[in-house]
């Protein structure tokens, strides 16, 4: 699989495609559709990262407001409030990579400043797109993803994922953002249901036609949960990681997940698979 350094803010890169890259979640909310509140004060958010971290995630994805669906909006003030203090906390205390999980322009350009590396926009800059100039002024990584929320889709999930996401990369190309700083993320649950998602995974190599690293973000979904049975969103995480391997088997690179641990473990699998030499077979 093709080895490319993802261009970051602060200086830094990240090496994509060689080993999987496991983004950890953590949401500064109250209401996040799998956590929400449990990390909502500065001293358990910074607990949370400090334990992901240990268990091996190489970016810390902060979000302070919830992207589930039904969820009440808040102020961009609101949003800053919640998670400013834990970038500033965390880039002073390790060299971790971190990343705002935003669709505002001054929530990104607030957080980059206060030690982000990457700016992850669920609307694929379609909502905000001053976003993009945030990114290109920065330098910032930028994860672009797809979402089906307020638009009609088109019938078939591959043909909606180019139309949605080639015009999100105009948006970034028009304020400058260079390729090496994008990642694409096919949005796994944001309006899709469940057989949606299915032929999305099924079908995700075809993904790779778009000439950029890819993202994943199935974990604790709904739809996860309807596969496997599972009602309960924190007893998902063996088959997140089942998808996690399916996906990275079919190209995707980057992982952001609530359980750190369980998906490295799985994704070590794959890894080893996708970089073991190739042996002769023995003639029978």
């Amino acid at each position: 699989m093709l080895t490319r350094s993802w261009i970051l803010a602060h200086g830094r890169a990240l090496a994509i495609g060689g080993g999987s890259v496991v983004m950890g979640i953590l949401n500064v909310t109250p209401d996040s559709f799998s956590d929400g509140g449990a990390f909502l004060t500065p001293e358990k958010a910074l607990e949370r990262a400090r334990g992901m971290i240990a268990e091996g995630a190489d970016i810390i994805d902060i979000g302070g407001e919830s992207t589930r669906p039904g969820a009440a909006a808040i102020s961009a003030r609101e949003e800053q409030d919640r998670i400013l203090p834990i970038f500033e906390a965390l880039s002073r205390e390790t060299d971790v990579l971190l990343s705002v999980d935003t669709y505002r322009e001054e929530t990104a350009r607030l957080a980059v400043a206060a030690g982000a590396h990457i700016v992850n926009d669920v609307w694929g800059l379609q909502r905000e797109p001053g976003i993009a100039r945030v990114a290109a002024q920065t330098g910032a990584g930028l994860v672009i993803m797809h979402t089906g929320r307020e638009r009609r889709k088109l019938p078939d999930v591959i043909d909606d994922q180019f139309a949605f996401l080639r015009r999100s990369l105009e948006i970034a190309t028009e304020a400058g953002v260079a390729d090496g700083q994008i990642v694409l993320d096919p949005g796994f649950g944001f309006a899709k249901d469940t057989d949606e998602n299915i032929a999305i995974m099924k079908r995700f190599s075809e993904l790779g036609a778009l000439g950029f690293p890819l993202a994943v973000g199935t974990s604790r979904k709904r739809f996860v949960g309807a596969i496997s049975g599972r009602e309960d969103p924190a007893l998902r995480g063996a088959a997140t990681a089942a998808t996690s391997v399916v996906l990275r088997l079919a190209g995707a690179g980057v992982f952001r997940v609530h359980d750190v641990a369980i998906n490295r473990d799985a994704l070590k699998v794959a890894d080893a698979m996708l970089t073991a030499p190739e042996k002769g077979r023995m003639e029978r």
